[in-house]
């Protein structure tokens, strides 16, 4: 394991960038273009579409909702044999599913067996490149994240093109293999020690500091809100333009658009928010205050390039604000407790990305139009936005008080969980590593 007092800035830390890209693309590329086995598996169990679609909803809620053991087992072990078990398990589901003969088997290979090998890898990895970065950590995110965006771009031509030469099995097949590639990803994570590594203690001392933190909680209370609204064009946008009278094609375009706009803004705003002054938060909150009014405009739009320039909008400021919205974290509980936070943030925002869609839905069939739908999508993100302001430091150059600082306050909670932690600190209060 290698030691160091500070994150190196470079070095290996593009490794793990290049481990994240891969990582990511494997996850939720996959996960986004899986509906390309939806009529597959409607046609071949000859059970209804809503039941159908529980496959990929129980493999993201695994994976978000599990996220939090992820980052405990690699807070104890590492993020790499976690990272390289996780792709382990999604290959493993993937290929159980190949020999599926009901749903009930759907659920419970790629729902719960993938979905549990998703979350064994993308918390651990985000949260390992975040310790080896500090003034390029949004620049190094964003990359990391565009591999989200492009494998959406290959995977769904490409998957369908597996079940037209393979079938739906053959090709459930030869996606486990691509899986297995996750196993590679996690093998170059080499873990990272940090000087503020022993002030924190164990998974259970930091899980507990973390809920006794108000600037964290508060955050995560913003960010729940933002994924409320955030996902709600890549679900209903293609339905609104067509309500509007749009042909199919032009209207599925329009997503491609958004995505393009979603990877420029990615690698800009990581770029930005590297060489901006003062904290990150600051940037999230105007991405935020940006997105949620765009698609909050969305339904004004009724001509043809209107609507394309707020579609690009869109793309462009949900695209810069994911970055940013990892970099804030370390910079809040400090990157000592980044796999805890990142784990335990995730697990809740992850609520308001599930309940986002269904709500937009509800409001669609009770109103007949997208209209309201996607102004509440926008207020969601206006709300969340307005909570960032609430972060300390949020108009100061930096977070006061500052991450480090948080330990003191923190102190005695976390002795209550590890007496021989406290006593360790009080011993050696400015430790560093051996």
């Amino acid at each position: 394991m290698a030691s160091r007092t500070e994150a190196p800035d470079g070095g290996w830390g593009w490794v793990v960038v290049l481990s994240a890209f891969f990582q990511s693309a494997l996850v939720f590329g996959v996960l986004r273009s899986f509906g390309v086995f939806f009529l597959e598996f409607v046609a071949a169990f000859k059970e209804p579409a809503v039941r159908v679609s529980w496959i990929t909803s129980i493999g993201i809620a695994v994976q978000q909702f599990g996220s939090p053991v992820g980052s405990a087992l690699s807070t104890q072990f590492g993020p790499r044999p976690v990272v390289m078990t996780g792709g382990i398990l999604a290959a493993l589901g993937m290929m159980l599913a190949s020999f599926a003969t009901s749903l009930t088997h759907l659920y419970l290979s790629i729902g719960l067996i993938s979905g549990s090998g998703w979350a064994l890898t993308f918390t651990p990895t985000l949260a390992c490149l975040s310790r080896y970065f500090s003034k390029r950590r949004s620049l190094a995110t964003g990359l990391a994240l565009t591999g989200i965006g492009l494998s959406s771009f290959v995977f769904a031509p490409f998957f369908q093109w597996l079940i037209t030469y393979y079938a739906w099995r053959g090709a459930l097949l030869l996606v486990a293999a691509l899986s297995l590639h996750l196993v590679a990803c996690g093998a170059l994570l080499r873990p990272l020690r940090l000087s503020e590594d022993p002030a924190v203690g164990g998974p259970m001392a930091q899980l507990v500091s973390l809920l006794h933190h108000g600037p964290f909680l508060r955050y995560t209370a913003a960010l729940t809100l933002i994924n409320a609204g955030y996902f709600i064009p890549y679900v209903h946008l293609v339905a609104h333009a067509q309500d509007l009278g749009w042909d199919p094609l032009p209207a599925a375009f329009l997503l491609s658009l958004v995505a393009v706009a979603d990877l420029i803004g990615r690698v800009f705003s990581g770029w930005l928010g590297d060489i901006s002054p003062g904290p990150v938060a600051r940037l999230l909150a105007l991405w935020s205050f940006l997105t949620g009014m765009a698609l909050a405009l969305l339904p004004m739009a009724h001509q043809f390039f209107v609507l394309i320039v707020l579609a690009i909008a869109y793309g462009f400021t949900a695209g810069a604000l994911t970055p940013v919205a990892f970099s804030v974290l370390p910079e809040l509980v400090g990157v000592g407790r980044i796999y805890s936070g990142l784990g335990l943030l995730q697990s809740v925002e992850s609520i308001g990305g599930l309940l986002g869609a269904p709500l937009s839905g509800y409001l669609r069939d009770l109103t007949g139009s997208y209209t309201v739908s996607f102004v509440v999508a926008g207020a969601f993100l206006l709300s969340g936005s307005m909570v960032l302001l609430t972060l300390p430091g949020f108009f100061c150059c930096s977070f006061l008080p500052s991450a480090r600082g948080q330990y003191s306050v923190t102190k005695s909670l976390e002795a209550r969980v590890s007496p021989k932690m406290a006593e360790y600190e009080e011993e050696s209060p400015g430790a560093q590593d051996p």
